[in-house]
This record gives structure tokens, C-alpha cells and sequence, in this order.
């Protein structure tokens, strides 16, 4: 399907104790590239098949969790359209000048009803993925690739109250589709909540919580299952602490791993899923199937991964 309005996730802000503890995990153990300097309370981070400049910000805080979420749109006059639609729905916008965010036009941001701040911007530099524009080949340079071997960031799971309300925001507004969700099977209410912008099983996804603005997790996209076993031997290496071992959703279908970073934020590495078109019906789970919605190979719920979150 054409890709216009809202495109993608494009940058992911979240909050750590230690910059030093979080280069080692984010840079030296998952590969992810360190491709802007400038702030001192700041790390900038992007993976090796993205064009933009960055697209994972880790700020030194007190406490871990998500500062905020960025969607990258098509073209400047976009944010005007959003930001009127919003204001139409009883949501106050604030313009933020070009030059706020490192190497980034202007913006405009906002609060869900969840809580969680949300970002919508249209520049941002571009430093490229390792290949020339002109016959770029199909792999970079040796050593341009390496650690968990992540191709872009994919998508982002946050917690938080009213989701029904997130979701009807991010759909009316912002033109997404609900690719799935699981509810209870006792009365029916929404646990969660699956969002895509394009052909992914899911750009933005939100579970239910009893506070807001949490949380859950940021995932990294990677080529294969082989991958992401090749993941899984550095996570064992380094001994980086694993809430998921190697499985697959039944939602989105997609081969996971989830881990956690120094600071207590989960981190997940994704692979597979399947192709989303705006026809494509919503896929309803219930409770009755949660260790199948979950976590499909073993049909097994792990507490920590439906109550741990930042």
C-alpha cells in the first residue's frame, strides 16, 4: 500500500541510570551505532539499514522508562493537517521549533490519554546505512554489521489506562489500522492493543495498565531466525538478563527474544511476522488463549512479561 501520512516509528526516547553501562549494552553488545555526539546526558543510537541520522535516544535519569515516541510523517505540511486533527479531538498540540531535537525539523507533540508523550516530525538528517546511493551493493563494508546483526528499529510497546482511547487517536487521526487484539473472554475489554501504518504486523501496540505512561518494551527488527539465534548466543555470552528466551508470538507471528538493559528497560529482538493490508481484518484473542497469544511455542504466560514494565 502507498506510504503516506504517518510512515513509521522513527525515534524512541528512553530514560537510564548510566551512559557508560548503556554504550556497553546498546553499542558494544547489541551493535547498534552511536552516530551523533553533543549532549552530555545523552546517547543517540540507529540501526545499521537506517538512513536517519538516529532513531534510539537514551537519556541519564533517576529512574528508567520512556521519555517519549516519535513518528516520522511523509512531508512538513502533514503536522499542521495532524495537529488541527488533533485539536479536534479535545487534544492540546505544542509546536516545537526545528533545532529543539538533534538534527531534526520541527515538530509537534502531545499527550495520549494513556499518558505517554507522542512526537510527529517530518526532517531529520540522514548520515545513510553503509552503502552509496549510486549501485549501493547489497551489504556494507566488513565491521559495519555486527553484534545482534539489528536492521531498523520496528516498534514499541507502552502501558498505560484508556487505551481504547490511544487507539482511536492513532486510527482516526493518524490513519492506522488495528492489526490485533486480545481482550477478556469474560466480558470483553480491551488488554491490548495492536497498531500498524503499513504493512507490519504492528507499529505501536499499548496493554493495559492500572497507571500510565509505562513502559514495556522497544524492539529491533532482524533478517532471519538465524539472527536471532545469533542473538541469543550473545545475550548468553555476555550474560545479559533474559525475561524471553527464543519463541514466537501467536500475535503477529513474529520470532522473538526479550532481554533487558542495564537500567531495568526491556528490549526485544524481532524477526517474521506476516504482511498487514488496510483490509486485512482485526485478529481478536481472548484470555481463554493467552499462553497461545503470547508466547505460541510453549502456550506458556510469563508473569514478569505481562507485570515488569518501566
Amino acid at each position: 500500500m502507498p506510504v503516506t501520512g504517518i510512515m513509521r516509528v522513527g525515534e524512541v526516547a528512553i530514560r537510564v541510570f548510566d551512559l557508560d553501562e548503556s554504550r556497553k549494552h546498546y553499542g558494544e553488545r547489541m551493535g547498534l551505532i552511536e552516530s551523533h555526539q553533543g549532549d552530555d546526558d545523552k546517547l543517540y543510537y540507529k540501526c545499521p539499514d537506517e538512513h536517519d541520522l538516529y532513531s534510539l535516544v537514551l537519556r541519564k535519569a533517576d529512574k528508567p522508562g520512556i521519555d517519549y515516541i516519535g513518528f516520522k510523517t511523509a512531508q512538513d505540511s502533514d503536522l499542521d493537517h495532524f495537529a488541527e486533527r488533533l485539536r479536534e479531538y479535545g487534544v492540546e498540540v505544542e509546536h516545537v521549533p526545528a533545532g529543539t531535537y538533534a538534527a531534526s525539523g520541527r515538530r509537534i507533540r502531545f499527550r495520549l490519554p494513556s499518558g505517554h508523550e507522542m512526537q510527529i516530525y517530518a526532517q531529520k538528517e540522514q548520515n545513510g546505512n553503509g552503502m552509496p546511493l549510486l549501485n549501493p551493493g547489497t551489504i556494507p563494508d566488513e565491521g559495519y554489521i555486527r553484534g545482534f546483526r539489528t536492521v531498523r528499529l520496528d516498534h514499541c510497546l507502552l502501558g498505560g489506562t484508556d487505551i481504547d482511547a490511544n487507539a482511536k487517536i492513532m486510527m482516526e487521526v493518524f490513519g492506522m489500522t488495528m492489526s490485533e487484539k486480545l481482550v477478556s473472554h469474560e466480558n470483553g475489554m480491551s488488554l491490548a492493543l495492536f497498531l500498524t501504518t503499513s504493512n507490519k504486523p504492528h507499529d505501536i501496540a499499548f496493554v493495559l495498565q492500572p497507571e500510565g505512561d509505562k513502559f514495556h518494551h522497544v524492539s529491533f527488527l532482524l533478517d532471519n531466525v538465524y539472527d536471532l539465534y545469533h542473538a541469543a548466543d550473545l545475550i548468553g555470552k555476555y550474560e545479559i538478563a533474559v525475561d524471553v528466551a527464543p519463541n514466537r508470538h501467536g500475535v503477529t507471528r513474529g520470532a522473538t527474544i526479550y532481554f533487558f538493559d542495564p537500567s531495568g528497560n526491556r528490549n526485544e529482538v524481532f524477526t517474521g511476522g506476516y504482511v498487514h493490508y488496510p483490509d486485512t481484518p482485526t485478529l481478536t484473542w481472548d484470555t481463554s488463549q493467552l499462553g497461545k497469544a503470547t508466547f505460541s511455542q510453549d502456550n506458556t504466560v510469563r508473569p514478569s512479561f505481562l507485570e515488569v514494565l518501566t
